[in-house]
């Protein structure tokens, strides 16, 4: 039976991935007045001062060791997790994002095995692994031959897949320290924000107030920024201290059903059969992975 603290884990869980969902909708609307990284750099930056607002209080520093750790959340969960979806979404469809990043939690576990010392790797893994991999294969390919599409946007959203994963092992061992989660946060989004100074030189950040004078624009970037960023990543940060990095990620397997409805409502993107049958390859592969084997029953004295 789950206690209270449990229940709270997961449905933190559950409410982060339902907006977390729908945040690719937002940033593919944005990215046609904002540049990647402005869209990245305005989210957080209104993120982290709505925390800051919220709890105005900093963790001190302790120990370099700690610091790197904070660093590192920061530079994958942050930075190069963000930049390289955004820049995702200009190649391909929201919807190719939303499944290719369900591959997170398998990522995630490979990680934890040996960095977390998580349970070992069973056969069950690898066969949902390599089933998920083919329907990764399939968007890929059916993107660019059927949509015309450039693969670079989905190899650049498996990049950030991967570079997620990292951000997960990060805060599980960050969330030992027992820091408030808003505190914890904080930090992150402040190395976020720093890692991104040198993007905004390289992708020459440029941007003019006009791109605020629509009303859309402004209601999606305080989505991103408030509801995203600052709430999600708080309930995010939680549930991973709760419930630990493998299953708290594996909550992202509802990400590509919450994407592509949006997606095709709200963008009135096309979905192929191929593209659908990826899909389902990568969830049963994702399903497949997270299957544990059933304990032996003792059958003696069985009449």
């Amino acid at each position: 039976m789950m206690t209270r603290q449990e229940t709270a884990g997961h449905a933190a869980a559950i409410i982060t991935i339902l907006i977390w969902g729908t945040t690719f909708i937002s940033t593919k609307v944005l990215l046609a007045d904002f540049s990647p990284i402005a869209i990245l750099f305005y989210r957080f930056l209104l993120g982290f001062f709505v925390l800051l607002a919220v709890r105005p209080r900093l963790i001190p520093i302790k120990s370099w060791r700690e610091e790197l750790l904070f660093a590192g959340a920061g530079l994958s969960g942050v930075t190069l997790y963000f930049l390289l979806e955004n820049i995702a979404l200009t190649y391909t469809y929201a919807s190719n994002v939303g499944i290719i990043v369900s591959i997170i939690p398998m990522i995630t576990a490979v990680l934890a095995h040996f960095i977390l010392e998580g349970e070992s790797l069973r056969l069950s893994f690898f066969t949902g692994f390599a089933t998920a991999l083919i329907g990764l294969l399939c968007i890929t390919f059916n993107g660019n031959a059927v949509l015309h599409l450039n693969p670079l946007g989905d190899v650049l959203a498996t990049a950030a897949a991967i570079v997620f994963a990292f951000y997960s092992i990060f805060m599980k061992s960050l969330s030992t320290r027992r820091y408030h989660t808003i505190e914890l946060t904080q930090r992150v989004f402040l190395y976020g924000l720093v890692f991104m100074i040198p993007f905004l030189y390289i992708f020459d950040f440029r941007q003019g107030s006009h791109a605020f004078a629509s009303l859309s624009n402004i209601f999606n970037m305080l989505y991103l920024g408030i509801g995203a960023s600052a709430v999600c990543f708080v309930t995010w940060n939680y549930s991973v201290s709760v419930l630990g990095a493998v299953k708290t990620s594996a909550y992202i397997y509802i990400v590509p059903v919450v994407t592509i409805t949006a997606s095709v409502v709200f963008l009135q993107e096309k979905m192929t059969w191929i593209a659908l049958a990826g899909g389902a390859l990568i969830l049963c592969g994702l399903y497949m992975s997270e299957m544990k084997p059933r304990p032996k029953q003792n059958t003696e004295n069985v009449k």
